[in-house]
């Protein structure tokens, strides 16, 4: 045997070896599929990837082949993904709305790879996953106009699922009508109150009568099927490529800075001991009737470095004039830290309830 071929034999060896840490990795990727799928998860967590290539980059001690092993570990980490993808793939993802609303968009942003189904209302969407009918759902938890998304809130608060995802939508409201339409044929516009309630200075300066609809998609559609071109709908870029509309007045908005918050609600929570230490925690309350009860809840929350991100009240449906916080929190409460937090809540709160921990880089 020559020595080329003892390379050879070497390489086959090593090859084999690959192959076997290869197979243990992909059957670990499985297990990683399936708990992302139970808690709503995206597969694509480009942060932990990142830390991923940094640290295994240092494993190599020959700086000239360090370049090769970082696109050899990309392409693993790229066929990992398609992996879980084709493990998850049809996994159902409810959202409230029809096709082309903007839950329907940040559904497709947040889970690229979900089978998208449509909800009569934000109850259906959340309870549907509660039944186990769908595998996690996408709802609206917050405006950065309108405010607070009550019903979600108070979903969150009463049932059984848990946040793990969330991400801030841009909301661009664009004048769209059937091909052919000009802006001075408009007489009529129709979309969900909150889509006109956020245009109406534009409604207004234009003179605009008003058509009240469900959602700013089946709005579009309406749009679609009218035989009169005076009609507008106001809704997104996307629902007019869906529907076949023209845009013929794009940013409408009064305020350009118009955002909604989406979350994923999913039956598992997503609660690992070790963080990137960029995360944000909901958890709702309630205090004893006394005075000074909620100063001291909030008084507890500052004695352990936790800085809120905000405080809102909501009415308890079954109590009257009785209410529950809502409490962002910037931190992870699975640390210790804030396991003490939450024990000393517990035990001065009548009810302390973590809804859950997402990561701040996904808004």
């Amino acid at each position: 045997m020559n020595e080329l071929e003892n390379y050879r034999k070497e390489i086959t060896e090593t090859d084999r070896q690959m192959a076997e840490l290869f197979e243990k990795r992909m059957e670990i990727v499985r297990s990683i599929a399936e708990y992302k799928k139970e808690r709503g998860l995206s597969i694509l967590d480009a942060e932990r990837e990142a830390q991923i290539i940094e640290k295994n980059r240092s494993y190599i001690s020959d700086c000239e082949i360090e370049g090769y092993y970082v696109s050899f570990l990309k392409n693993t980490i790229e066929q990992s993904r398609k992996y879980q993808s084709k493990l998850i793939n049809g996994r159902k993802v409810a959202y409230s709305g029809v096709e082309g609303a903007f839950a329907y968009i940040a559904a497709k942003k947040l889970i690229p790879e979900g089978e998208y189904v449509a909800c009569r209302d934000f109850s259906s969407a959340y309870y549907g996953v509660e039944n186990g009918e769908y595998d996690c759902a996408v709802l609206p938890i917050e405006n950065s106009f309108a405010g607070e998304v009550g019903e979600v809130t108070d979903l969150l608060f009463s049932g059984n699922l848990y946040v793990n995802q969330v991400i801030e939508l841009p909301i661009r409201h664009n004048l769209m009508a059937k091909k052919g339409a000009r802006l001075s044929d408009i007489k009529t516009v129709v979309s969900h109150p909150q889509a006109i309630s956020q245009c109406s200075q534009y409604i207004a300066r234009r003179g605009l009568e008003i058509m009240n609809y469900s959602n700013t998609a089946a709005a579009a559609k309406f749009v679609k099927e009218s035989d009169d071109i005076s009609i507008a709908a106001i809704a997104s870029d996307e629902t007019a490529r869906l529907f076949g509309l023209e845009t013929i007045e794009p940013d409408i908005n009064d305020i350009r800075t118009n955002t909604t918050r989406f979350a994923v609600v999913s039956r598992q929570s997503d609660l690992p001991e070790n963080r990137s230490g960029n995360e944000n925690s909901i958890i709702f309350f309630t205090v004893q009737n006394r005075a000074g009860a909620l100063a001291q809840t909030l008084n507890i929350i500052g004695a352990h470095g936790c800085n809120m991100k905000c405080l809102r009240s909501r009415p308890m449906k079954s109590l009257t004039w009785n209410y529950y916080f809502y409490v962002e929190i910037e931190g992870n409460l699975n640390s210790q830290n804030g396991r003490e937090l939450l024990q000393e809540l517990s035990a001065i709160c009548e009810r302390v309830k973590l809804v859950g921990t997402y990561s701040a880089d996904n808004r």
